[in-house]
């Protein structure tokens, strides 16, 4: 009597039917019914839905391809989590219709961007990136700012997505340009994950800087706050984006500050929007910053 291998070998539409059924099956087990599984859909407790001119904000960065030159996802590797904060979670994309995860990294990665520079910082850079990094080659998006939201074709673009908007808040976009939008955007990417905060020693708060008018030093921080303060505090302190460092005003408040204290500010930044220097930023370096801003402190 022949084996039933032996049968279905001589059947091979039977095979092919049954051959089917099992991957089909497996298929089913393994893959489709765990990822209608609801922890397999993570939401973080931090997460809300973008808001209207947020969303409106997300459609003109899908729309003008930004996410052809920066990714929007950190790999749980120690040089991308030093370098651009903490790696990316399944849960913070639960309402990204499609995923801007991107491929290439033709500029930073922005999966952390939201909430570290304030809103001018960015109204600036995407009229003119060359005012903020002399060799980027992004394109300028100055033209955002003379373009209207048209809040009708906004709102047929959510209704695809599913968000529910109130009348009010789609009538409040036609005031708003895409500039408007896509910042909101911006602002909003990656907020959902809790930023961990940079622990500086509590004594580096009342060391005296032990590179305190020494030229070489100075030269050294001068070198560094071009490189990456200039753009927010003006040339020589002057001010800009941010406050200017030649008064005696540090974070809202009249009053000197010790080295240690200002040494703690560039490590650990500020609520106000700076974001903070001490994993950029050697020791050496943040000391060398600080003796070349008590020099344009001397120029007020």
């Amino acid at each position: 009597m022949a084996g039933l291998h032996e049968t279905l070998h001589k059947r091979p539409i039977i095979f092919a039917l049954l051959a089917t059924a099992t991957v089909l099956a497996g298929t089913i087990v393994t893959m489709l019914y765990p990822m209608l599984r609801p922890e397999m859909h993570p939401r973080l407790e931090n997460l809300k839905p973008y808001t209207a001119l947020q969303l409106a904000g997300r459609d003109i960065y899908q729309r003008e391809g930004c996410f052809y030159c920066h990714t929007q996802t950190v790999r749980p590797l120690k040089t991308e989590v030093l370098r651009y904060g903490e790696y990316s979670k399944a849960g913070e994309f639960a309402y990204d219709h499609p995923f801007l995860w991107g491929s290439k990294r033709t500029g930073p990665d922005l999966a952390r961007i939201g909430g570290k520079y304030p809103d001018a910082w960015h109204y600036r850079h995407m009229e003119n990136p060359r005012a903020f990094f002399k060799e980027s080659n992004m394109p300028s998006y100055a033209f955002l700012k003379e373009r209207k939201l048209n809040p009708e074709e906004v709102e047929r673009h959510m209704n695809a997505l599913g968000f529910p908007y109130t009348r009010e808040e789609i009538e409040a976009l036609k005031d708003k340009t895409e500039m408007d939008a896509i910042v909101a955007y911006l602002q909003v990417i990656g907020t959902a994950v809790k930023k961990k905060e940079v622990q500086v020693e509590a004594k580096v708060v009342e060391e005296i800087n032990p590179l305190s008018g020494k030229p070489e030093a100075i030269k050294k921080g001068k070198e560094i706050y071009e490189k990456n303060c200039e753009i927010c505090h003006g040339d020589d302190g002057k001010g800009g984006i941010g406050p200017t460092l030649r008064d005696n005003v540090w974070l809202g408040k009249e009053g000197e500050i010790s080295d240690g204290k200002l040494f703690s500010i560039i490590a650990d930044g500020t609520q106000a929007g700076m974001p903070p220097f001490g994993t950029q930023i050697d020791k050496e370096g943040i000391w060398s910053l600080v003796s070349y801003i008590r020099t344009l402190q001397e120029k007020k």
